[in-house]
């Protein structure tokens, strides 16, 4: 694997990073650009890409050459709810897969502005249900996802819960976005460090995403929820990310709430920096761990 020292990777994605903003006035045009960069990603070697489709929305099948029998990764992709799906996420996605040595199901939710919340939730409430009526157990599966996928994640578990659902065995979270109204602490300690996310993103994400009135909606905002029950967890973020209070609240949340959680601040690394897994040796590291926190919940 060739990598790139991380200070000198931070400039190069920042240049093209600038150039695709999520706060761009018409996501339709900012979701081709990411698409067209998506395209010349890789997927991990020795891992087999199936399209399929679930309750109406498409869907991808990432299966390792080796991997764990009847044990499932459901992977909610990351874009501030506007962006992202199966073509910008393959790439990391696939070698989470490879590394956990697990099947892993990445579907496409309703994005916004067109589909606002809860569509996204409902979504991934659904197909959870959809993959249990397959024969396969909840204790089975584990969730994960980055950035807006992140809290999608959460938000879906709550939403499980509050429904009387089972729940996964356990969640993978990647810098995840948990409060909408950018009210941590890191929006201005970190500000300036993150190349990825900015924090003049979060009101034009935020109005693409929910009614105002929704913002601090449990479902919406997860740091303002009552966690109570949730499974255990992994949540990496970077040091240098403004997202960093929101991982560092839901932490304080499940240990206040008895719930295991393990939690990583990967120093001088910036929002969901696990992407550049084939550019940095840090991204790489980090999906290891991923990987061998998914085999040791299983």
């Amino acid at each position: 694997m060739s990598s790139i020292p991380a200070k000198i990777f931070r400039s190069i994605s920042s240049a093209f990073i600038n150039r695709i903003d999520v706060s761009d006035v018409d996501p339709a045009e900012t979701r081709l650009k990411w698409d067209r960069l998506a395209r010349h990603l890789p997927t991990a070697f020795g891992v087999r890409v199936q399209p399929d489709e679930i309750n109406g929305l498409y869907a991808e099948w990432l299966t390792p050459k080796e991997h764990m029998d009847g044990k499932l990764l459901l992977y909610l992709h990351g874009g501030a709810y506007v962006v992202g799906g199966c073509d910008m996420h393959r790439q990391m996605v696939s070698h989470i897969a490879r590394a956990g040595r697990i099947r892993t199901f990445l579907p496409e939710y309703r994005l916004a502005p067109e589909h606002k919340y809860p569509a996204a939730i409902d979504d991934a409430v659904g197909v959870f249900r959809s993959l249990l009526t397959t024969g396969m157990q909840a204790e089975d599966i584990i969730f994960a996802g980055d950035s807006a996928g992140g809290g999608l994640t959460v938000a879906t578990m709550l939403a499980l819960r509050d429904a009387g659902d089972p729940l996964p065995a356990a969640a993978v979270l990647l810098s995840p976005f948990l409060d909408v109204t950018g009210s941590g602490q890191s929006m201005q300690t970190r500000a300036g460090l993150d190349p990825w996310f900015q924090e003049k993103d979060l009101s034009i994400i935020a109005d693409h995403y929910c009614e105002p009135h929704q913002q601090r909606f449990p479902l919406v905002s997860p740091v303002f929820a009552d966690i109570e029950g949730l499974p255990p967890m992994l949540i990496q973020v970077g040091d240098h990310e403004i997202l960093l209070s929101d991982s560092e609240r839901l932490v304080d949340q499940c240990v206040a709430a008895g719930i295991d959680v393990e939690f990583e601040i990967w120093p001088e690394m910036w929002h969901v920096f696990q992407m550049f897994t084939r550019k940095m040796p840090e991204s790489h590291k980090a999906i290891n761990r991923i990987g061998s926190y998914i085999q040791s919940r299983f």
